[in-house]
């Protein structure tokens, strides 16, 4: 089971997401919940990654884990925004069609 955790703020503007677990859905390299799962974590950090007003932190532990945290200044925030709304759509479809392989856990930012 994938176990995804996501922090957003109130608007929905992404501050953390930890993905971990392995899904158990195919072979190891074939399985299609792993491989969306890493797409869209790795093109989140990769969008992210040097953007004007954006600070990212983010890692890959080990096989089978992928974190990133965000803070950002005011002529960031909208682009945080987007991508994080595209990253936890995403992330939430692959939870739904694969609920035996996948759960996302979305919680609220607290200063």
């Amino acid at each position: 089971m994938i176990e995804i955790e996501a922090v957003l703020e109130d608007d929905g503007t992404l501050r953390a997401c930890k993905a971990s677990g392995h899904a158990g859905a195919g072979k190891t390299g074939n399985d299609i919940v792993c491989a969306a799962v890493s797409v869209l974590m790795r093109t989140a950090i990769s969008t992210l990654s040097g953007r004007k007003g954006i600070t990212l932190r983010y890692g890959a532990p080990e096989k089978g884990q992928v974190w990133l945290e965000t803070e950002y200044e005011a002529e960031g925030k909208d682009f945080l925004h987007a991508a994080g709304v595209f990253l936890i759509k995403g992330l939430s479809s692959v939870a739904q069609e694969y609920p035996g392989n996948c759960k996302l856990n979305i919680s609220s930012w607290r200063t």
